[in-house]
C-alpha cells in the first residue's frame, strides 16, 4: 500500500531530483497546495493571490522508503531558517511546509522539526511549518520532471541551494 507526502521548499523544479533517486519513491508530481483558488495556474500561483505555494506531492511504498527518510531527505533541500521563501525563490508562494497526510506523518515531522531545532546545526530559528495536506493540484506538464526536460536551466535555478546544502549538511 502506497502512501503520499506532501512537500514546499522553494521552486519545485529542485525538489524533485532529491527525491527522484530514492528507493521506494513511486511518482513525484510538481503543483500546489495551500491555496484558496480551485485548480490555480502557475502565472496565478506567481500572482501571490491565491494563496498557494508551489510543492511536490510524492507517491511512495512506506516499506522501501519509510516517511521518517522523506523528511530527512527534505532538511536537506531547504533553508528550514527562511519563512519568506527559499534561496533566490522569494514570497509566500515558495515558503518551506511539511504538509502531513496522516497523524503519524505529523508526529514524525514535529518529532524530526523539534530535533533539527535541537541540534544547533542552525543559530536561527527552524520556522518551516507543519500543516495539514489540503487539496493538491498538479502543475501544468511543463513543470513535470523540469530537471530532465531542461538540465541546463534547472543547473541555474538550482546553483544557490546546491551551495547551500553543501555548506550546511
Amino acid at each position: 500500500m502506497s502512501e503520499k507526502a506532501i512537500f514546499a521548499g522553494g521552486c519545485f523544479w529542485c525538489m524533485i531530483q532529491p527525491f527522484d533517486t530514492q528507493p521506494g519513491i513511486l511518482s513525484i508530481t510538481s503543483g500546489y497546495t495551500g491555496g484558496h483558488v480551485p485548480n490555480p495556474t502557475y502565472e496565478q500561483v506567481l500572482s501571490h493571490k491565491t494563496g498557494h505555494t508551489e510543492a511536490v506531492e510524492i507517491e511512495f511504498d512506506p516499506e522501501r522508503m519509510p516517511y521518517e527518510r522523506l523528511v530527512e531527505i527534505y532538511w536537506q533541500q531547504t533553508d528550514p531558517t527562511d519563512a519568506l521563501g527559499q534561496f533566490e525563490d522569494r514570497g509566500d508562494n515558495y515558503r518551506p511546509v511539511i504538509f502531513y497526510t496522516t497523524d503519524e506523518q505529523k508526529v514524525i515531522a514535529e518529532r524530526s522539526r523539534q530535533a533539527l531545532a535541537e541540534s544547533g546545526r542552525f543559530t536561527e530559528p527552524i520556522v518551516t511549518t507543519i500543516e495539514p495536506a489540503v487539496t493538491f493540484y498538479p502543475a501544468e506538464e511543463y513543470h513535470q520532471d523540469f530537471y530532465q526536460k531542461d538540465p541546463e536551466r534547472y543547473e541555474d535555478a538550482h546553483a544557490n541551494r546546491a551551495n547551500f546544502i553543501k555548506e550546511n549538511w
